[in-house]
Parts: structure tokens; sequence; C-alpha cells
């Protein structure tokens, strides 16, 4: 059978009030994940609500209140960046399936069999995490949660992966967006806060995925993060 196309979903942001837009599923999916679409063709209808499926529209002074602005593309676009999108069941299935071979490559060229020093046929990873129940979730990044995955399969696939130390350092201003990114990718080992509001630590990462997270540190705290292997 096949599945019918759901003709809109709801993009959600919560600041103190929540305000929500109707959105064409597959365009809203992509300027979610990045890709350069008009926000023309984003949007059912160029209107803010405070309930979505009620048709309670946001009134100017909520708009001016939160956004500063009455300019509701612009509010759109603000809404569907920061906040979060329901994603069709097809989506899901697909982004999901999507992840789930990045994950089980990247395992694949990062971790081997300790027994015989090879690395393990992604067929196998794909069976281990079938037996040990992962779950995938369709908006984090890949990498990133190999390094949970691999995690979850050691009890059922002996895994040697290649592990390094970074010594990392994120200005105070930053250290909200960043603290989540270090959690994620690795093991945060030490960690102080100086007396400039910076804060200073060491965590260990799975070898793969030192580019990404220096670039991701630079992205979010506008190229002033420290990050470097530890001698």
């Amino acid at each position: 059978m096949t599945r019918q196309k759901e003709s809109y979903t709801i993009a959600r942001l919560v600041r103190g009030e929540t305000f929500e837009i109707l959105v064409e599923p597959d365009n809203a999916l992509k300027y979610k994940m990045g890709e350069k679409v008009p926000m023309s063709k984003v949007l059912l209808y160029e209107e803010i609500y405070t309930d979505a499926k009620k048709g309670i529209r946001a009134s100017e002074e909520q708009l001016l209140k939160v956004f500063k602005t009455k300019d509701k593309l612009a509010i759109a676009a603000k809404i569907l960046t920061e906040g979060t999108l329901q994603i069709t069941s097809e989506q899901r299935h697909k982004l999901i399936e999507e992840k789930k071979r990045q994950i089980i490559e990247f395992i694949s060229r990062n971790a081997v069999d300790p027994r015989t020093k090879l690395p393990h046929p992604p067929q196998r990873v794909e069976l281990a995490m079938e037996q040990a129940g992962v779950s995938i979730d369709p908006f984090v990044d890949a990498k990133e949660q190999a390094t949970k995955v691999i995690e979850k399969l050691r009890p059922i696939l002996p895994m040697k992966v290649g592990l390094t130390k970074m010594y990392v350092r994120v200005p105070g201003e930053f250290v909200g967006k960043a603290y989540g990114l270090l959690k994620s990718a690795g093991k945060v080992l030490k960690e102080e806060y100086k007396g400039d509001g910076s804060w200073v630590g060491e965590v260990e990462i799975l070898v793969g995925l030192q580019a990404d997270l220096i670039e991701k540190l630079n992205k979010i705290c506008s190229g002033r993060a420290e990050a470097r292997p530890v001698e």
C-alpha cells in the first residue's frame, strides 16, 4: 500500500510564547537541512500562528515583542531555522535510513576487530545494530551518533577504535552551545572555567572526528575556539 503524501506540516518555535507556521513538507525539510529554498515555496500561508491547527494568528504586538519585526517571511525563516519541524512518516523513514547508512560506513572505516585487526564489514555492523536495538536520530550528525553506537555494539561486536585527546578552549559567550557539541562528540576528561569566563578542557574523541569537531567549533564560535591534539 502506498503512503499518502501529507499536504503540510508545522514548524514551531517557543520563545515564552508558541509561534507556528504551516509549511510544505519537502521544501521545509530542504530548508531545515541547509538548502537554499525561497521561503515563498516553503510557506503554505504567509501567516504566523500561536496555534496553527486552530487558525489562531499571532498579533503584531506579539511578533514585535519577540522578533523585533513584523516581517512575516523573516520571522518564518527564524522559526524554521531555530525551532522544531514536524516531518512526515515517509521523510522520517528516508532520513533514518540515510543516517543509518552513514553511521555503518563510518564504523566500518574506523573500527576493527581486535582479533583479526581487520575492519568489520558493513553487513556485520548493521546486524549488530539491529541486535542491539540502536535507535537513530534523523537530525543528529552521523559521525557524532557513531560514538554512542560503538559503545552499544561493544558487547555484541568486539571493536577497537582509534581515539585521540583534544585540548579545547572556548570563549565564555559560546560555552553554552559548544559544550553540548563536545559532550556529544566524545568524552570530556578534564574541564575548568578560567577567570575570563572561557572554558578549557580535554576531550577524548574518535580519530575520525577530529576535523569535524574543529570545523563545528569554529562555526559555533565564529572562529575564536581553539582545538588541537594533546601532545
